[in-house]
This record gives structure tokens, C-alpha cells and sequence, in this order.
């Protein structure tokens, strides 16, 4: 048995079954006025237009499935493709083309576009706390990707007209990424002070603008990339570690890098496990988009 030979990605009753025992482990919950004791389930009847997954709410009256809310909300392809899309962009070990899962899933090159995005927004973490902690190492590096609109390509050797993306990764642990229009002390001291706990050991590249900042911390190690060093001891900085990603929607391209990261085989979370947890993460997060979805 394959994986993907699983009902709930080929059987539209079946995928809504699956998604509603993710997000709804206590039993069905309004989205329009919280209620769970009088909720009752209308049967399907595709005769009558009735959908699948179709409740009603007793306390308010309104009706709902469980994709209301969610970034699957409103969206036209069967839920059972979403979930082979999310499964997809999951197991990946380098995440998907939005052009393949269109060649996969036999969709709209636009749609699956959409969709794939649909699935990295759900994959943003709401998890603010603060990287590290006492004993703990958190590697700091930024890269620079895409062109600022407007800039016009400078001469060479100067990456002034390109976006800033700076990451934050706490070893064995999490990553975030933040997107900015500068590496200046200005853009990158902020964001690490904000987001490192000061118990935490500090590790960087050469960069001057961590100078600074790193005496906030327990301990500041720095290795020197321009001579070739990327390991010094348990120092070592970051290099290479980032995707190529179109600079419109930049932000959700580096929640999918984080949430690979954060949710990777080395810390025991595998294909499954890992999808069951984007999926937790499409709650309250509604994308709205001027141009619908159609089918492919």
C-alpha cells in the first residue's frame, strides 16, 4: 500500500472526514458563533445542490463545512486534491513547483499557482517566542534574493538592489525568516534583539553588524566566510541555506523554508506527520484573492 492509495486522497466524503478530525478533534464547531452542542450534519445530496460536509448550526442557524475559515475556504477544486497538494508540498524534500503540482493534480497551471500558496500560508507559524534560550546556539545570516521595484541593477559586486532576507535558525530547533530592503545595522540589529533570548549563544559571519548586538548575548561566535571558514569548533555560520523565490509574495515562500526547517526528519517529524501539521495551520487563515480559483 502506497501513501497516497489513503481514501481521504481520492474520495471527496472520505477527505472531509480526514480534515474535519484535524481541525476538529473535539467535534464540529461554528464558525460563525462558536457553538458545538446543537450542530447536526444535512446529508449530502448532489441532486438537491446539498455539499459534502455540509452542518447546521442550532444556536445561530447558519450553515458551514469545515473548510469555512480555513484557506481552503471558497476554493473550487475538490477538497481531495487539496490534500494531495498539501501532502505533496510537504513531503518534498525541496517543496514543488506550483507547474508541477498543475502536471500532477491535472489542474489550471493558475490554479494549482494559488494553491500552493494557499498551502504556504497555512504554513506560517504564529509561534513569536523568542529563539534559544540558556545553553542553546542560534545562527544568524542573510542572503539576498529577487530586485527591489524600481532599483535599476547596479555595477557589479553591489546587491543594493535586491531584497534582504535575513534568517534566524536555533540549532536542532526553529527557523524564522524576515524580509527587509537592506542589510544595514538599522534593519538587522532590531529583528535579532527581538527575536534571540539573551541566554542564548550568538552565531554569525564576519558581518560588522553583528558586532555590536553580540555582546547582548551569552556568547558571540563568528567565523570568517571571506577566507573560507565556515566552522570553527561548534562555530559555524550559515551559507547557502536558502531557495531562489520570486520576490512578489516573498514572505510566504520563506514560511515554507521555516516550516520545512522547524518540521524536519531529523527532529522526528516525517511526511505525514508533517502535512497533519500544515493542515492544523489552515485555521483563521482565509485568502482572498481578486481573481477566483477554477478547475483545470
Amino acid at each position: 500500500m502506497s501513501v497516497l492509495s489513503k481514501d481521504y486522497f481520492h474520495d471527496e466524503e472520505a477527505a472531509f472526514g480526514h480534515l474535519e478530525a484535524v481541525l476538529w478533534p473535539n467535534g464540529p464547531v461554528c464558525p460563525h458563533c462558536g457553538g458545538m452542542d446543537r450542530i447536526s450534519r444535512i446529508k449530502a445530496n448532489p441532486a438537491k445542490r446539498i455539499r459534502i460536509g455540509l452542518h447546521k448550526c442550532g444556536d445561530c442557524g447558519k450553515q458551514f463545512t469545515v473548510k469555512v475559515g480555513t484557506v481552503f475556504e471558497h476554493g473550487r477544486i475538490p477538497l481531495h486534491k487539496f490534500l494531495q497538494a498539501v501532502h505533496l508540498l510537504c513531503s518534498s524534500k525541496k517543496g514543488i513547483s506550483a507547474y508541477q503540482l498543475h502536471r500532477i493534480l491535472e489542474v489550471q497551471y493558475k490554479t494549482a499557482w494559488f494553491l500552493a500558496h494557499r498551502i504556504r500560508e497555512a504554513m506560517c507559524s504564529t509561534d513569536f517566542s523568542p529563539l534559544g534560550g540558556e545553553g542553546k546556539a542560534v545562527e544568524a545570516d542573510e542572503t539576498f534574493i529577487g530586485r527591489l521595484e524600481g532599483l535599476p541593477k547596479p555595477r557589479r559586486g553591489s546587491a543594493s538592489y535586491r531584497n534582504t532576507v535575513l534568517t534566524l535558525v536555533e540549532r536542532g530547533g526553529r527557523a524564522r525568516s524576515f524580509h527587509g530592503e537592506s542589510h544595514t545595522v538599522g534593519q538587522i540589529v532590531p529583528i535579532v534583539r527581538e527575536n534571540i533570548a539573551r541566554e542564548a549563544r550568538l552565531m554569525t559571519d564576519e558581518a560588522r553588524h553583528y558586532l555590536k548586538v553580540g555582546e547582548e548575548f551569552a556568547a558571540h561566535g563568528r567565523v570568517n566566510h571571506g577566507q573560507d571558514e565556515y566552522v570553527r569548533g561548534d562555530i559555524r555560520g550559515m551559507k547557502g541555506v536558502y531557495q531562489h523565490c520570486a520576490e512578489k509574495h516573498l514572505h510566504r515562500y520563506l514560511a515554507e523554508f521555516d516550516f520545512r526547517y522547524t518540521s524536519r526528519s531529523a527532529l522526528g517529524i516525517e511526511d505525514q506527520e508533517r502535512s497533519g501539521q500544515a493542515l492544523g495551520g489552515m485555521k483563521g487563515k482565509r485568502l482572498l484573492y481578486k481573481q477566483p480559483i477554477d478547475i483545470g
